[in-house]
C-alpha cells in the first residue's frame, strides 16, 4: 500500500529532513510540498490526500487551521495527519483532532517509521475492515462475519487496537482502530465525541460540557467537541 502524503512547514530546513524520510519511505508518495496552511488548504480540496505530515506552529497560521476546516465542513473526509513540532506543548490538542501521531522534531529515522507503520495499518484496516449496506454493516468479532444493524449501534469505544461495539442488545469487540471505523459509519449519524468514543447520534438523550448520555450511561465529552455535537444534533432533530 502506498499513501499520497504532503508536508505543510514553512521551515526550509525541517522540510528537507521530512523530505528525505518520505522519499526512503517505500509507503510513501510525495505529492506536495507546503509552507502556509491557505495553500495546503485548497490543494486538498482538489487533490487526494491520504495522509498530511505538517507542522503545527507556522508562522502565518498555526496547522489546527487545517483541521478546523474539516471539522467545519464534515463532509469533507479528512486525511491521516502527522503533526510535527518542536513544542510539545500542543500535543493534547493534535490527539483531541484524532491525529494518528505526534513527532517531536528533529524526528529520527525509527520514530518517522513508527508513524509510517502505524498509519500504513490503520489504512489497511479500514480498506478490508467492513462493509456497509444502507441500513447495516457487516463486522469481524471473533473468526465470525457479524451483520449489525446501523440503528442498534449505541456507541463504540477504543480499547487498544480494537474497539468495543455496543449495541442495543449486545457488545463486539473487534480488531480496528477507531479512525478505521468512524471512516465507515454513515456520516451526519455519527460523530466522534472523544479520542475514545463515537457516539449514534440518534441514540444521545442529553448532554453537558463534560459528558454525553445514552441511556443513563455518561460518555466523555471533548471540549474541542461540544460545539460540533450540538450542531450535528439540531440537524438529527430539524
Amino acid at each position: 500500500m502506498t499513501l499520497n502524503c504532503i508536508i505543510v512547514d514553512d521551515n526550509s530546513t525541517q522540510r528537507l529532513a521530512t523530505l528525505r524520510l518520505i522519499n526512503n519511505h517505500p509507503s510513501l508518495s510525495l505529492i506536495g510540498k507546503f509552507t502556509t496552511a491557505v495553500e495546503a488548504k485548497k490543494f486538498l480540496l482538489t487533490n487526494h490526500v491520504d495522509l498530511i505530515i505538517m507542522e503545527i506552529n507556522l508562522s502565518v497560521s498555526d496547522g489546527f487551521e487545517i483541521l478546523d476546516s474539516y471539522i467545519d465542513n464534515p463532509d469533507l473526509t479528512c486525511p491521516y495527519v502527522i503533526v510535527t513540532s518542536e513544542d510539545t506543548s500542543h500535543a493534547f490538542k493534535a490527539f483531541e483532532y484524532n491525529v494518528i501521531d505526534y513527532l517531536e522534531k528533529p524526528a529520527t529515522k525509527k520514530r518517522f517509521n513508527e508513524a509510517i507503520s502505524k498509519t500504513v495499518l490503520d489504512a489497511k484496516m479500514k480498506e478490508n475492515f467492513q462493509d456497509y449496506d444502507g441500513d447495516h454493516i457487516f463486522v469481524k468479532s471473533n473468526l465470525k462475519k457479524r451483520k449489525i444493524y446501523i440503528n442498534e449501534i449505541k456507541w463504540i469505544e477504543a480499547l487498544g487496537d480494537y474497539v468495543k461495539l455496543i449495541t442495543n442488545n449486545k457488545s463486539f469487540v473487534i480488531l480496528s482502530t477507531m479512525k478505521a471505523f468512524e471512516n465507515e459509519l454513515p456520516k451526519g449519524l455519527f460523530l466522534r465525541i472523544h479520542k475514545s468514543y463515537i457516539v449514534n447520534l440518534k441514540k444521545v438523550e442529553r448532554y453537558d460540557s463534560k459528558h454525553v448520555e445514552i441511556e443513563k450511561i455518561k460518555l466523555p465529552l471533548s471540549r474541542t467537541r461540544k460545539t460540533q455535537l450540538s450542531q450535528a444534533l439540531d440537524v438529527i432533530v430539524n
